[in-house]
């Protein structure tokens, strides 16, 4: 009987979406660019807070109220309600990172089911990837709104294993986030850390199984397992 295909779980903001041109969407409202670094950091901050006291918060009205926090405290002038929607929009309509396209195709060539697991909204991921030219090659794409709580709490990845009908043992994730890869191993998932910055991993988060600097090492990474 031929082995279960590997379920290789994606996560999205980052890993996949190159979030860079965030930096020129606050400068064009007259904010600092280094300014979306701090704000999604926020974002997760406040959503992780959230979660580990039991709710299940959405994550765009979570980051419209924290990025209006900062741009008020930033004393940014001009149209606040504006200056948050040109943000927004900006994070809805980002590109994939060089990488991605090639290294998701090579994956599916390769015999894998592909799906995504993002703490985001599932449409954002369909609109990324149609763009992108992958939508294709996902099975399904999952959001943790339609789970009991936000990664990297257990019950998300468990809900993506019971979505996927396999185990989590039988899923591999993919991400760029430290804490997502500590979470999903924690859950029983095999974990790849995407490292483009060349940065060090977090000796207090469980290591990643394996380590690659762009998607397109994966499939090969993959396959020299066995």
């Amino acid at each position: 009987m031929p082995a279960e295909p590997l379920v290789i779980v994606f996560d999205v903001n980052e890993t996949l979406s190159d979030m860079a041109p965030l930096g020129d969407a606050f400068a064009s409202i007259g904010a600092p660019r280094e300014l979306a670094r701090l704000w999604f950091a926020t974002l997760l901050r406040d959503g992780f807070a959230l979660t580990a006291s039991g709710d299940n918060p959405a994550f765009a009205t979570v980051g419209a109220e924290a990025l209006r926090n900062l741009l008020t405290a930033e004393g940014t002038g001009g149209d606040l309600d504006a200056a948050v929607g040109r943000v927004m929009e900006a994070m809805r309509n980002l590109a994939l990172h060089p990488d991605v396209a090639d290294g998701v195709h090579a994956l599916a060539a390769a015999g894998h089911r592909l799906v995504t697991l993002t703490n985001g909204a599932a449409g954002m991921a369909d609109k990324l990837f149609v763009a992108g030219g992958i939508r294709g090659q996902f099975e399904m794409l999952l959001s943790v709104e339609d789970a009991p709580a936000w990664k990297p709490a257990k019950g998300a990845y468990e809900y993506a294993a019971q979505a996927a009908g396999t185990t989590p043992a039988n899923m591999l994730l993919v991400a760029v986030h430290p804490w997502d890869i500590h979470g999903a191993a924690r859950a029983g998932l095999r974990t790849a850390w995407i490292n483009r910055a060349g940065a060090d991993y977090p000796s207090y988060f469980q290591s990643p199984e394996l380590t690659v600097t762009a998607l397109t090492e994966l499939a090969p990474a993959l396959a020299n397992l066995g």
